[in-house]
C-alpha cells in the first residue's frame, strides 16, 4: 500500500522528459548532393554527353545479362550470386552493419534492469531475506550525441548495402567475362584444330610429291614441322581453356575441376547499348552511392564528437522491495520509489575531446576525397569502355576483310603448289598468316563483348530486372 502523501513518480518523470525533449536540439543535415559535388569535384562539371564515340541515347536498362540471349549464362550468373564465397562474406558484413545500427540505437531508449534475491533458513538460525529492485536510467540526448551515433551507423549500413550491391554486379560481370573467355578458348582451339588438319593435308601432299619424284625431303620436313607447331598450339589452347573453366568454376563456388562445357560460339548483342547521360551516373552506380553514404556517416561522426564535449544529463528511477525478519527496517512503505537526475560535465581530458573532433573532421575530409575519387573513376570507366568497344568494332571490320583476302590468297597458293609453280614454303607461310588473322579476329570479337560487359558494369545498370 502506498504511503499517504507520496505521489507516484511516473507523472513527474513524464513531465520532466517532455520538457527536456522540447528543449533538445535538432540534428544537422549532412551536405546535400549539390554541396557535396561542389566540395568533391570543384570546377569539374560532367558534360551533357559522353566524349567517347559509341554511346547511344536512352536510359540505362536493367537486366543486361539477359541481353546476351544465353540461358546457360543466365543460370551461371544466378548460381554465382547464390554460392560465390566472396559474396557470402560481403553479405555477412551487411548483417554486421545492421547489428551496429541496432546497437547504436539502443542508447536512445531507457535502460531497465531488475535485481531479485531470495534466501531461506538453512537450519543454523539464519532468517529469510527477500529483495527486489527495478531501476531505469535514460540519458537525455539534448545535443544529439546518441542520435548522431545512430545516424552514422545507419549511413554506414546504407554504404555497406550499396557496396554489397556493387559486389553482386561485379560478380555477375566476372561470370559473363569468364564465360566469354572460356568460349573464346574453345573456339581458338577449334581454329587450331582446323589449321592442324590443313597442315596434315599439306604433309601428305608433300610426301606424295616426294614419292613421285617432283618433291623434296626439305618440303616434307617443312610440312612436318608445321604440323608439330599446330599440335603445340593446340595443347597450349587446351590448357588455356581448362584454366578459364577453373576460374569460372571458382566464381560459381564450385570445385575447380574444369567440368563445365564451354560454348563454341560467341553470343550476339545489339550494335550499341543505351548509355544515358554522365550527370545521372553518380545517382545510379552503387559504389558511388556507397561513397556518398560514407561521407554522411563521417559528418554524423564529426557532430557526435562535438556533442561529446557538452554536458550529459540523465534521468533515473527505481523501485525496491525488501523483506526480512532479521533486519530492522525503517518505517517506510514497501515498495520504495526513487527519482534522480544526473549531470556529467566534461571539464578537462587533456585535449582528447578536441582531438577527437579534429580526428572526425579529418575523416570527413577523407571521405569527401574518396567520394570524388570513386566518382571520377566511374566516369573514366564508362569513357574507356565506350572507346574500347568502338575500337574493337573498327578492328573487327578490318580483320574480317583481311581474313577474306588471306583465305583467297591461301587458296591460290595451294593451286600453284599443286601445279608446281611455287614451293611449299609459300603455302605454309600463307597458312600461318590466315590462322593468325582468324585468331586475332576471334580475340577482337570476344574483346568487343567483354568491353560491352565493362560498359554495363561501369554504367551501374542492374544485371537482373527483378533484383538489380
Amino acid at each position: 500500500m502506498r504511503r499517504p502523501g507520496i505521489a507516484s513518480p511516473l507523472p513527474v518523470l513524464s513531465a520532466a522528459v517532455l520538457a527536456v525533449l522540447a528543449a533538445g536540439c535538432a540534428l544537422k543535415a549532412p551536405p546535400s548532393g549539390d554541396e557535396l559535388n561542389r566540395q568533391a569535384y570543384g570546377e569539374v562539371v560532367p558534360p551533357s554527353a559522353w566524349a567517347a564515340a559509341g554511346a547511344t541515347a536512352g536510359a540505362v536498362e536493367d537486366g543486361w545479362v539477359g541481353s546476351f540471349g544465353d540461358e546457360r549464362l543466365n543460370a551461371l550468373v544466378a548460381e554465382a550470386i547464390a554460392h560465390n564465397t566472396d559474396l557470402r562474406a560481403a553479405a555477412a558484413v551487411v548483417e554486421q552493419a545492421a547489428a551496429y545500427v541496432r546497437i547504436a540505437g539502443g542508447s536512445i531508449y531507457p535502460a531497465v534492469d531488475f535485481l531479485g534475491r531470495t534466501s531461506t533458513p538453512n537450519g543454523s538460525g539464519s532468517e529469510p531475506l527477500n529483495a527486489a529492485i527495478l531501476s531505469a536510467s535514460w540519458e537525455l540526448d539534448l545535443w544529439g550525441r546518441v542520435r548522431y551515433g545512430r545516424r552514422a551507423a545507419e549511413d554506414q549500413y546504407a554504404s555497406t548495402s550499396a557496396d554489397y550491391a556493387s559486389a553482386r554486379q561485379s560478380i555477375a560481370a566476372l561470370v559473363v567475362q569468364g564465360w566469354l573467355t572460356a568460349s573464346e578458348a574453345a573456339m581458338q582451339r577449334q581454329l587450331a584444330a582446323d589449321a592442324l588438319a590443313g597442315s596434315q593435308q599439306l604433309l601428305s601432299l608433300a610426301s606424295d610429291r616426294q614419292r613421285v619424284g617432283i618433291g623434296s625431303e626439305l618440303e616434307v620436313t617443312l610440312a612436318r614441322s608445321n604440323v608439330e607447331s599446330f599440335r603445340d598450339a593446340l595443347r597450349k589452347l587446351d590448357l588455356g581453356k581448362e584454366q578459364a573453366l577453373r576460374s569460372l568454376e571458382l566464381l560459381l563456388g564450385r570445385y575447380p575441376a574444369a567440368d563445365l562445357e564451354a560454348a563454341l560460339s560467341l553470343p550476339a548483342v545489339a550494335a550499341t547499348a543505351p548509355a544515358g547521360v554522365p550527370s545521372e551516373l553518380l545517382e545510379r552506380r552503387p559504389d558511388v552511392i556507397a561513397a556518398e553514404r560514407r561521407v554522411a556517416a563521417a559528418f554524423s561522426g564529426t557532430e557526435q564528437a562535438r556533442a561529446a564535449r557538452l554536458p550529459r544529463i540523465s534521468l533515473s528511477a527505481s523501485a525496491s522491495y525488501l523483506e526480512s525478519d532479521l533486519l530492522v527496517l525503517q518505517d517506510v512503505s514497501n515498495p520504495i520509489w526513487g527519482l534522480g537526475v544526473g549531470l556529467v560535465m566534461p571539464l578537462y581530458a587533456g585535449g582528447a575531446l578536441a582531438a577527437q573532433v579534429e580526428l572526425k573532421t579529418a575523416e570527413q575530409k577523407a571521405a569527401v576525397a574518396q567520394y570524388a575519387s570513386v566518382g571520377l573513376k566511374a566516369f573514366g570507366e564508362v569513357e574507356r569502355a565506350l572507346a574500347a568497344e568502338q575500337a574493337a568494332v573498327e578492328r573487327q571490320s578490318i580483320l574480317e576483310s583481311r581474313v577474306r583476302d588471306g583465305e583467297r590468297a591461301l587458296e591460290l597458293e595451294n593451286i600453284r603448289y599443286r601445279v608446281g609453280s611455287t614451293d611449299l614454303r609459300s603455302v605454309t607461310q600463307q597458312q600461318l598468316a590466315v590462322y593468325s588473322t582468324r585468331s586475332s579476329l576471334l580475340s577482337v570479337q570476344a574483346d568487343r563483348l567483354s568491353q560491352r560487359v565493362n560498359l554495363y558494369l561501369a554504367l551501374g545498370g542492374g544485371f537482373d530486372k527483378n533484383q538489380g
